[in-house]
């Protein structure tokens, strides 16, 4: 059988043109260098890198954090002191997300963020433990997935919740009940800026009731209230056994923050049967078919027992004086 010479020649051709494209892929394969493996590096030029995108166009401010105390250059325990890791010491190495931006290859904070609450929290008591922070872990805050970003400003020159008058809208972000009872008639002056909530909670973790900074509720309304502390000669036993017994904390809608008016609160571990022989009710109080007098009404234990809190007068025994 007689073979073409020109279909022969023809297939060598391509068969070679084919084995030469094959070769010189091959060959450019080996010539380029595999993708480096960025992650778990850190960035060449530390913050210049990040401000590459994350300049003043940026949605999030980031610039103010440079007028912050994170910012000090001459603060040698700061991320922005020399030789220091910048923004890399809060968000983890950064080269990987600066070649391909992505809010899984960094460390992320808030509410929206990649990472667990214990994983955010974990990047600032790198840096910020002991002291009010070591209760931290199991404390309430912790145990609720709250990460120190979710109440913590870092990119900003003032943190809202350092401040005494901007500090309790961050807290009523969560504590509404709270905001609530700051609009009560009768109410320590939180809302005014004149008391912040730190001042009484370690937002931190507490071993004590509601997270108070001293171990017990009268030690804590003592570092205000001393006049009220005692010891007194003559003493209300409530009064030094607790507080809250007659008082609300944090808001009332009656005077001096009382759980209830004076008659009916006093009445509670007080007998009707002593003086006065009656309760202070509508039912019991005489006043025949017009009903009771309203000066009946208003009147209160503590009109003569003014010294309810305790007395150091001989003669007070009764708290009148």
């Amino acid at each position: 059988m007689k073979i073409n010479k020109r279909l022969m020649a023809w297939l060598l051709l391509c068969c070679g043109l084919v084995f030469c494209a094959v070769a010189g892929a091959e060959e450019e394969k080996k010539d380029e260098a595999p993708a480096p493996d960025l992650t778990g590096k850190y960035s060449e030029k530390g913050a210049d890198t990040c401000l590459m995108c994350h300049g003043e166009g940026w949605a999030y401010p980031i610039l103010p954090i440079f007028k912050s105390k994170h910012a000090v250059r001459a603060d040698k325990r700061t991320p922005f002191a020399p030789g220091g890791l910048q923004c890399e010491a809060c968000h983890g190495p950064g080269a990987a997300h600066a070649a391909a931006p992505s809010k899984d290859l960094i460390i992320s904070f808030g509410r929206n963020s990649a990472q667990t609450a214990e994983e955010q929290s974990r990047a600032c008591l790198n840096c910020h433990r002991g002291n009010a922070r070591t209760g931290w872990h199991a404390s309430t805050h912790e145990a609720n997935n709250i990460a120190c970003a979710n109440c913590h400003k870092i990119h900003t020159d003032r943190d809202p919740v350092l401040a005494k008058a901007t500090q309790p809208e961050v807290c009523f972000n969560c504590h509404r009940k709270q905001r609530a009872d700051f609009f009560k008639p009768s109410v320590h002056p939180v809302r005014f800026g004149q008391v912040s909530c730190s001042e009484c909670h370690n937002a931190h973790g507490s071993t004590t009731v509601a997270m108070l900074n001293k171990p017990t509720v009268n030690q804590t309304c003592a570092t205000c209230h001393a006049e009220k502390r005692g010891p007194f000669l003559w003493e209300h036993a409530p009064v030094a056994e607790d507080c809250t017994l007659c008082h609300t904390a944090h808001g009332s809608v009656y005077p001096t923050l009382l759980k209830k008016n004076s008659p009916l609160l006093c009445q509670q571990c007080h007998s009707v049967a002593g003086h006065p022989s009656i309760a202070r009710t509508n039912a019991a109080l005489p006043g025949g078919s017009a009903g009771p007098s309203g000066f009946l009404l208003a009147g209160g234990c503590t009109n003569c027992h003014s010294q309810v809190h305790g007395s150091n007068h001989p003669s007070g025994y009764k708290l009148m004086r």
